[in-house]
């Protein structure tokens, strides 16, 4: 999953980075509302960590833009709050302004991971059940996926990923995920496609 954390404590966003990515997640920070709204408007998001006490653009306001565009794009990303403000009138705004859950700060790290993957399984649930392939699961079977999607969905934000390290990585999965049945297929000028499962 690809997460962004808006926080602007430094040593707090790096251990909140160490701690999801240890989760399996691909993890952008920011510091910065504006820098997240631009984050947000050219990658897509799986969960959005967002402190409230942010300098010039504060959380509320990045809250409030991002539940905007995302109404325009046609479905919300997951948004917790993290957040020092403890006073009911603040967790009522944030959770008026589209939050879908709300932490305070000092927080414990097993209560902050166990929402994300509640979170994380409330918006997967509304976009579909999971494909179990053979012995993984997936998304896409039997479509076409390009490069650049591929790039979209794995780099991080700012990352500079080509389309021939994309080659190099699939020819790397494709090493791992034939032996036990599941066959990636390129399909020349548009992607790569897997192909339905066969038991042998």
């Amino acid at each position: 999953m690809r997460l962004l954390i808006v926080e602007d404590d430094a040593p707090l966003a790096s251990g909140l980075q160490r701690i999801l990515e240890g989760e399996g997640h691909a993890v952008d920070v920011t510091s910065r509302g504006e820098e997240a709204m631009l984050a947000a408007a050219q990658e897509r998001f799986d969960l959005v960590i967002l402190d409230i006490g942010l300098p010039q653009m504060d959380g509320f306001e990045v809250l409030r833009r991002l539940r905007a565009s995302s109404d325009a794009k046609g479905g919300p990303t997951p948004v917790l709050v993290l957040t020092a403000r403890d006073a009911v009138d603040d967790r009522v705004r944030g959770l008026d302004l589209g939050a879908d859950d709300y932490m305070v700060k000092p927080f414990a790290a097993p209560e902050l991971t166990a929402r994300v993957r509640a979170l994380l399984r409330r918006s997967q649930a509304h976009g579909g059940p999971r494909i179990v392939h053979g012995p993984v699961l997936l998304a896409k079977v039997e479509k076409i996926v390009s490069k650049e999607a591929i790039i979209q969905a794995v780099a991080g934000w700012g990352d500079d990923l080509s389309p021939n390290a994309i080659e190099v990585y699939v020819s790397r999965l494709r090493s791992k995920l034939e032996p036990a049945g599941v066959k990636i297929r390129t399909v020349r000028g548009f992607g790569y496609m897997l192909e339905e499962f066969k038991a042998s």
